[in-house]
């Protein structure tokens, strides 16, 4: 992993005024480094600054167009479950979406790796969703996660989050197996069109996925499906997120997925975060999200150091129930998660409010 407390460090973008940055319309802008460590990352690069909403044209299948727009905050909604995990606690979920939009976030995405949807059934995903989209569809943005191992399965779950009222779907790549990029393309292919009339984002998480969605694949596909609009981009890889800024149309939506790095993302042209840690500190990401628009890149940068801290306290993507230990914490309880994965034991979860004390988070 890059040394992001110098890669990021404010002094590096000194060279992006206020006017620059607060533009409603997309600019290229030199970034010069102050220092030989910062200097190979960005004094070759253009950093395309993003700050208004991004905003796709997709065209439905009776050729009236449709206007789909994606940023800010977007909280990767856990999934509150019953008691060792035997069913989606329907009420709790509605209860944390509401939660969520009364602090002030621009969206949720639903059923994803944060939300364990990966170990839920086709009907209580869509269950789930139904609840979200009926407590806060008219309040903030719901992306539904609908990929599954089988393009059948993915289909169905898509044709299901257009016909009840989501924004978008976003779909992971096929796991277990490795494909290859010609299989990818299909898969993806074939979703789209299924579902002419709806935006999908591509999800890009290797880690968890086994295949990767490489900025070969991800432009192709942008470049050539209509109501494929945009990615959410979870890969670890910030070389990856910059070619796909780069190289993109300039309607193709790019979210970061990686929290460790979200100021950064921001700055290089990402128009949000889709986020597991704003579940529990949702204002973090919102005072960094702000900052970068307002152009007090120092400020976002303070606010960046308390994130990481946090990501550091949550052991960042490795257990859900630190995420739902953190909620209860803040006074609002999660629930439980589904096996395989597991409750935390008590010392973790003194070891957690310490952490998260020591940090001035709670």
């Amino acid at each position: 992993m890059p040394d992001w407390e110098n890669y990021a460090n404010p002094d590096v973008f000194s060279q992006f005024s206020h006017a620059d940055l607060a533009h409603k319309n997309p600019l290229i802008v030199w970034a010069k480094a102050r220092s030989p460590i910062n200097a190979p990352f960005i004094a070759r690069r253009e950093i395309t600054a993003y700050t208004s909403q991004s905003t796709r044209t997709v065209r439905t299948e009776g050729d009236c167009i449709m206007k789909f727009q994606i940023n800010g905050v977007i909280p990767a909604i856990l999934t509150p479950f019953t008691k060792g995990g035997k069913s989606v606690d329907y009420d709790r979920v509605k209860a944390l979406a509401a939660r969520l939009a009364g602090q002030g976030v621009h969206g949720l995405f639903v059923c994803g790796t944060t939300g364990e949807g990966p170990l839920m059934t086709l009907d209580e995903r869509k269950l789930t969703l139904q609840a979200v989209v009926q407590e806060v569809g008219k309040r903030v943005t719901v992306v539904a996660h609908t990929g599954c191992f089988d393009t059948a399965s993915t289909i169905e779950l898509t044709r299901h989050a257009r016909d009840i009222g989501a924004k978008a779907a976003g779909i992971v790549a096929p796991g277990f197996f490795g494909y290859d990029d010609a299989a990818l393309l299909a898969h993806y292919r074939a979703i789209a069109a299924a579902v002419k009339d709806f935006p999908i984002l591509l999800y890009n998480i290797p880690g968890c996925a086994k295949n990767e969605l490489t900025p070969p694949v991800v432009l192709e596909l942008a470049r050539t499906v209509d109501n494929i609009v945009g990615i959410k981009d979870s890969s670890g890889s910030m070389p990856n997120l910059n070619r796909v800024l780069a190289d993109k149309p300039a309607d193709f939506t790019v979210i970061n997925g990686v929290d460790e790095y979200a100021m950064q993302a921001q700055i290089a042209g990402a128009a949000g975060f889709v986020a597991s840690t704003a579940n529990v500190l949702p204002e973090v990401f919102l005072g960094i999200y702000n900052s970068v628009k307002k152009g007090d890149l120092k400020k976002a940068w303070e606010t960046q150091k308390k994130l990481g801290r946090a990501c550091a306290a949550f052991c960042y993507g490795r257990m859900v129930a630190r995420y739902k230990e953190g909620l209860r914490l803040r006074g609002f309880d999660a629930g439980y998660v589904r096996s395989p994965q597991r409750e935390l034991t008590k010392q973790e979860k003194s070891e957690l409010a310490k952490a998260l004390n020591a940090a001035g988070l709670i």
